[in-house]
């Protein structure tokens, strides 16, 4: 689990937009770009280049109530 206090400073590195953080798959999540930047060790990795792409059916999710 991460820092509440970290995670509110944390933007994403491309967009500067919010982050938001998915627990159980240990990352954070972009969704103005459409990445999810893995957390290893209890660290948020941000860097593009290991970044992954989420999913339509990962950004519908998060719409739906």
């Amino acid at each position: 689990m991460l820092d509440k206090k970290l995670l509110s400073i944390l933007a994403c590195p491309l967009c500067k937009s919010n982050l938001y953080y998915d627990q159980h798959a240990a990352e954070l999540i972009c969704y103005a770009d459409s990445l999810a930047f893995p957390i290893r060790d209890g660290i948020p990795v941000m860097l593009d280049n290991e970044a992954r792409e989420i999913t339509t059916e990962e950004k519908a999710k998060r719409r739906a109530p």
